[in-house]
């Protein structure tokens, strides 16, 4: 096998044995972007000779000194700081800009042997749903150049999905992990909120922001999980699908879009695939106290964008994205008033919806709305990602789908907040019954 091909976790056991140095394995990366960046413009900065250097001084490291991410190469969301790269957030504002200092995610993982490969594009500072009002790389698919990766984490999830790197970094505000995630065909985990420092990563909104972790294996996100030390109030045991209960999620109407054929064929087969498995399956309708989330999520967005742009707005109004001017000059007139009852009706469904979660092994819902569509203008709807987020609980993209066109979907796996390695023990089960008997494979 091609060095570019292996996991994460398949590299370290290569570099473990011997069988292959960290320079060999970051030569095939770059080989790989060399082939294939052209086609889908994943990378917003990306230094060979840097990535080939640094990958020399981890050889160097003596075994017995080689920390838990040794050798692993990630991409980064170019929004996340980073000392030796430029962070430019798709923006003309900071075209070139080079802050000299790491995020803390980027301090972690390089603490823990890490191989910081490069950074990946974004729609401008995380925020626009559309590409940039300026020309900057357009993303594509990883499967087809013709549809969109997905965003805002668009080159972290097409670099992952087409073997450029086998980790990628990426942010979420309302789905911008998990739909380039289904969309690249992938696994995408939203751990819960607020449990990775997200100090030196722009922020769009104090209270939704969360990293988001990009891998081909279950097997990966545990490596970043484990460094970000990550833990569940009880021991993880081992999970086992025959016997389990899971919740099947209907959204409610009309504040969610009704669901493409691809994302309703998965949802069906996923279900039974599981009650083939042994599982129980029992679907469910979110209650009518949920009914306003969708709402109260885009009006916290609002006013919370409106404090994060206003210093770029007081100097540089002329070069940002139209969307990020009328969050500052709150065109939809939101009050104080409005904020304050949006975080309050919040906060009070999050311990409602923990308990819900914790009557099943996992809930079971969409990650989008439909394969990818044509045309990288649009990143695609994220409707169906914004309850997690929202709710601040970790959720999963589950690959194993394909639709209608033969793109690659996934379904989203959700668990109450703060059982974020619970979530990885039910979806490396999940997904092992998915990848082999869901119908798409890469």
């Amino acid at each position: 096998m091609e060095p570019f091909r292996l996991t994460a976790s398949q590299a370290q056991a290569k570099f473990s044995d011997g069988s292959l140095t960290v320079e060999q394995y970051a030569k095939s990366l770059l080989d790989r972007v060399a082939a294939r960046d052209s086609t889908t413009n994943a990378w917003a900065y990306l230094n060979p000779e840097l990535v080939l250097e640094r990958a020399r001084e981890l050889d160097a490291i003596p075994p017995e000194k080689r920390g838990p991410l040794h050798g692993v190469a990630v991409g980064v969301k170019d929004v996340i700081l980073t000392k030796d790269m430029p962070t430019q957030y798709n923006s003309p504002i900071y075209v070139d800009d080079a802050p000299k200092i790491d995020a803390a995610s980027i301090m972690t993982l390089r603490a823990n042997g890490a191989l910081i490969f490069g950074k990946t594009t974004t729609t401008e500072f995380a925020a626009t749903v559309v590409g940039p009002s300026h020309k900057g790389p357009r993303t594509a698919n990883a499967h087809d150049p013709e549809r969109t990766p997905g965003g805002s984490s668009s080159g972290s999830g097409s670099a992952v999905g087409d073997l450029q790197v086998p980790i990628g970094l990426g942010t979420q505000t309302v789905g911008s992990t998990i739909r380039p995630g289904s969309f690249n065909g992938i696994y995408a985990m939203k751990p819960t909120w607020n449990s990775i420092s997200r100090e030196g990563q722009k922020l769009y909104s104090l209270i939704l922001d969360t990293l988001g972790l990009y891998s081909r294996s279950v097997d990966d996100l545990k490596l970043l999980l484990d460094a970000f030390q990550l833990v569940d109030d009880e021991p993880v045991k081992p999970f086992t699908i025959k016997g389990a209960k899971f919740a099947l999620l209907t959204l409610p109407t009309p504040e969610w879009p009704d669901l493409g054929p691809g994302t309703i064929a998965a949802l069906k087969k996923g279900a039974d695939l599981l009650r083939k498995h042994g599982a129980e399956v029992e679907e469910i309708v979110l209650p009518d106290e949920f009914r306003q989330m969708y709402k109260y999520h885009l009006q916290v967005l609002a006013g919370d964008g409106r404090v994060a742009f206003l210093p770029d707005y007081t100097h540089s109004k002329d070069r940002m994205h139209q969307s990020l001017l009328d969050h500052v000059e709150n065109k939809d007139k939101h009050t104080r008033k409005d904020q304050l009852k949006a975080f309050d009706e919040l906060a009070a469904m999050r311990p409602k919806l923990d308990a819900l979660a914790s009557r099943y092994a996992a809930i079971i819902g969409p990650s989008v709305l439909d394969e990818a569509p044509i045309g990288l203008e649009n990143t695609g709807n994220a409707s169906f990602c914004a309850p997690w987020t929202v709710m601040h609980m970790p959720v999963v993209n589950v690959p194993g789908f394909k639709g209608e066109n033969g793109m690659p979907i996934g379904l989203s796996v959700i668990a109450g907040r703060y059982r974020d390695q619970y979530l990885l023990s039910v979806c490396s089960e999940v997904g092992k019954v998915f990848e082999a008997e869901g119908g798409w494979s890469r």
